[in-house]
């Protein structure tokens, strides 16, 4: 389960509404909540809300310009939704300067390099810590009933999960892998459930220290039994198949190769093409499980395996074994094109400046 910050949205102010309504008789509280979802859709500042649930709508909408619409538009197009976006991150700020969400979403534009980014989170995630449980405990002590303050409690903490998140993803891509554990298991000492999908990022730095022992307990322990989905998500896949690759065990590799391509839709030609897209801000993109789109999502992620080691192509050794792998599930014509497209996009590149920088500057702490 991703952050969805639509729906934060909504359950912030049903739950504000379900307060303002605390004092009627049940059956008008009855019949006041049945418009919420009207209210919300078409009225939503006719809605009680605080500073605080003000601001986190900005978020939510600086969100979906950022990281849903963005890489979907013109250059042209792009330098204004990045303006807006911003605008709406301070507007957020102006409003709560608590807003942990817009705090880090401002930082990861405005800090230099992946290291600088790290550096601010682990800086201030202290503070994040303090306060999101300062909120947790003001709602378990507020909430009249069992089902609101468990989801109060959750949504205070959210910030907080996903500040370890993020702090865990730079973690890897700066090569500080047993750092980046330490940020899983702190979000998971917050959240048994792992709603913040930690574990994706923890797969792939237990695969990047070679770490067999780790990974088997990640994917098949406590937390595996905890989870709502079985431990075959692509980034466990990848993670498989990164392990079985560095100890030269090649049928180990193919097999779990083979069952990723299995799991998930056009997987061979997502594996070919080894897409690096921006990292979402707010979160990582909430996106279907098993979709084509996931896959999409994880072998970006795991670009810091991918590109290990360099082969004459360009790409990682890995990388380059997992293409030759892929291309073998698809017919040559099919193959033709991706080669075609892919031989399309160097020329773009090159044409306008150069191709992406791997996010990586570590190794294998």
């Amino acid at each position: 389960m991703a952050f969805d910050p639509q729906r934060e949205d909504y359950q912030r102010l049903g739950l504000r509404y379900a307060r303002h309504i605390d004092a009627t008789n049940p059956a008008d509280a009855t019949r006041a909540f049945a418009t919420f979802g009207r209210r919300f859709a078409r009225e939503r500042d006719s809605l009680p809300q605080s500073d605080g649930d003000r601001a986190f709508h900005l978020v939510a909408m600086a969100s979906k310009l950022i990281d849903y619409e963005l890489p979907f538009v013109s250059d042209e197009e792009a330098e204004n939704l990045i303006v807006r976006g911003h605008q709406l991150l301070d507007e957020a700020l102006s409003l709560d300067g608590r807003c942990y969400d817009a705090l880090r979403m401002k930082a990861a534009a405005d800090n230099p390099s992946f290291e600088a980014f790290y550096t601010y989170l682990t800086d201030c995630a202290e503070e994040v810590r303090r306060i999101c449980e300062e909120r947790r405990a003001s709602a378990l002590a507020t909430e009249p009933s069992d089902e609101r303050k468990q989801l109060a409690a959750d949504i205070a903490m959210r910030p907080f999960l996903r500040w370890l998140a993020t702090l865990a993803e730079q973690a890897l891509i700066c090569g500080r892998n047993r750092e980046a554990l330490r940020h899983a298991r702190a979000a998971l000492e917050v959240d048994l459930r792992d709603g913040a999908d930690v574990r994706f990022t923890a797969a792939l730095a237990y695969a990047k220290l070679e770490d067999e022992q780790g990974l088997d307990e990640l994917l098949s322990g406590a937390l595996a039994k905890r989870c709502t989905r079985p431990s075959n998500d692509a980034w466990a896949q990848i993670a498989r198949v990164a392990m079985a690759h560095k100890r030269y065990d090649l049928r180990a590799a193919s097999e779990q190769l083979g069952e990723l391509m299995r799991l998930y839709p056009h997987a061979p030609e997502t594996l070919i093409r080894q897409i690096e897209l921006p990292d979402g801000v707010f979160a990582r993109l909430a996106v279907r499980p098993y979709s084509e789109d996931e896959l999409v999502l994880a072998v970006s992620e795991a670009t810091v395996l991918l590109q290990e080691g360099r082969e004459p192509e360009g790409r990682g050794v890995l990388g380059v074994w997992v293409q030759r792998e892929a291309a073998r599930a698809l017919t040559p014509a099919v193959l033709q094109t991706l080669v075609a497209q892919a031989q399309m996009a160097s020329r773009d590149a090159d044409a306008s400046g150069g191709t992406s920088t791997p996010k990586e500057s570590g190794d294998s702490q």
